[in-house]
């Protein structure tokens, strides 16, 4: 489910520059968080919570599922990645924090990113009275055509 980012070219981050940003929000940098945020902020990505614990036990580190979640979710509400809700059972999480949109391909699952700049919205529908928009995330499900019959 990884691919890179190439509307948002980022360099990769190295482990001290990790640690730096954990510490810049707030974050205490265990062994263990700092592991996942490596994984997913070394270099553009979208993950599963489940390939991110595959790959940090594949590393031969002790890790639990809980510590994976917890940190995912941390990571996300302090803005270091984004949680992108695919449907009620799966996120993927992304390590591009510029704003962005998705196409989600219903049949392998990939995430490919698509630039703000190549969507445009002729309207916006009001908002609730009181409130402000603070972002707008596409993602648009495709899938191979089938050939006519």
């Amino acid at each position: 489910m990884s691919s890179l980012f190439q509307a948002y070219p980022q360099s990769p981050m190295s482990r001290e520059s990790i640690v730096d940003e954990l510490q810049l929000h707030g974050l205490k940098p265990t062994g263990q968080r700092v592991r996942v945020a490596e994984i997913l902020m070394h270099a553009p990505t979208h993950m599963t919570a489940e390939q991110i614990l595959a790959a940090v036990r594949q590393g031969g580190e002790r890790v639990s599922k809980a510590t994976v979640y917890n940190t995912l979710k941390v990571l996300a509400q302090t803005g270091l990645i984004r949680q992108i809700h695919l449907d009620p059972e799966r996120s993927v999480y992304d390590s591009t924090r510029a704003p962005h949109h998705h196409f989600h391909d219903l049949e392998t699952g990939e995430l490919r990113d698509i630039h703000p700049d190549e969507i445009a919205f002729s309207r916006f529908p009001a908002l609730p009275a009181g409130m402000e928009a603070e972002a707008i995330e596409v993602v648009i499900r495709i899938r191979k055509k089938h050939a006519p019959r």
